[in-house]
């Protein structure tokens, strides 16, 4: 998932993170973050090939 950190300041392309999220839907991921103070720009489910391309790095991290 792609977001800005900070839902009151206007969007930059600069300030754009990403989190990657286990859930079954879409809707099942804007739930777990609602919480969040997050700007949500874009939800997009992983093939398993990107996902065992990122476990690969030391600050991977899924969201339960």
């Amino acid at each position: 998932m792609y977001y800005q950190p900070e839902w009151e300041v206007p969007p930059m392309r600069e300030r754009t993170k990403s989190v990657m999220v286990e859930a079954d839907t879409v809707r099942g991921v804007r739930q777990k973050l609602a919480g969040r103070n997050y700007n949500i720009e874009l939800v997009q489910e992983m093939s398993e090939a990107h996902l065992e391309y990122e476990k690969q790095s030391d600050q991977f991290e899924v969201e339960r």
